[in-house]
């Protein structure tokens, strides 16, 4: 199905326009296969939190832009579903944060490479990390392909944004004394619990509210910025994350009409 056969008064019309996305992404040899169990996996979540951003997520959300812009050399890394996703906002967020763009994937090849560094392209990024032999390094402790990463971008950047990512490169990257940034429909995976700021929501929502922020702070002196970050937790607001979603199942659970 494409887009335009989706009906707009479709009470399903987002997250079947997002489907799409990821589907059309595959057959672009954008996203991996196992990219659409990755994509149905988080949807799932998406359902308990009502596919609406609750206010624990904007917060997740605030200071995760505090940390990017607080950083000397924050970098993006992007992985094949943030690009059939939200494409032209992720290049957006990344100049607005002065944040490079880094290609990292775990199913990796020169074809997906090239047609993710096309969709990035397309919706407005001018240099793309990633993707250049020669400035290719590796993670010791990673023994996928997740492992290369950019002499100019994630190996020498301090605050890293890994959006949909893996959890032990989470842990690598933290064990490499860099803080991580991610967004994660799964407040109890190993990449929430590990990062430094975990935000609980869909990425089509997050990473528009995220420019928002970033507008708004972007002026902002460093040292404002850090002293804002002495107030967060990242384990309470994954507690609240949890709090929110078993909250409303009881609610649903308990109610005399069971209404979605």
């Amino acid at each position: 199905m494409s887009n335009h056969e989706i009906p707009k008064n479709h009470p399903r019309y987002v997250s079947l326009t997002v489907r799409d996305a990821i589907i059309s992404g595959m057959h672009q040899k954008i996203v991996a296969e196992a990219g659409l169990i990755a994509h149905g996996r988080g949807e799932a979540f998406d359902y308990i939190l009502g596919e609406n951003t609750p206010k624990f997520a904007l917060k997740q959300e605030e200071f995760a832009v505090l940390y990017l812009l607080s950083a000397s050399k924050p970098i993006i890394s992007v992985n094949g579903n943030v690009a059939a996703l939200c494409p032209k906002e992720i290049v957006d967020l990344s100049n607005i944060l002065n944040a490079p763009l880094e290609i990292n994937l775990f199913y990796r090849s020169k074809e997906r490479e090239q047609a993710i560094k096309k969709k990035l392209i397309d919706a407005g990024a001018g240099l793309i990390l990633g993707l250049e032999p020669e400035y290719q390094e590796t993670i010791a402790e990673i023994s996928h392909l997740r492992r290369i990463v950019d002499s100019r971008g994630i190996a020498i950047s301090d605050c890293v944004f890994v959006p949909l990512e893996d959890g032990d490169r989470t842990q690598a990257l933290r064990r490499m004394n860099k803080s991580v940034v991610t967004v994660d429909l799964n407040p109890i995976s190993r990449t929430s619990l590990t990062a430094n700021v975990s935000i609980t929501n869909n990425i089509i929502r997050a990473v528009p509210e995220m420019i928002k922020y970033a507008e708004e702070f972007v002026q902002l002196p460093k040292n404002q910025l850090k002293e804002r970050l002495k107030h967060y937790s990242n384990e309470k607001l994954l507690q609240d994350a949890l709090k929110f979603m078993s909250e409303r199942l009881n609610t649903l659970a308990t109610s005399d009409k069971l209404v979605i």
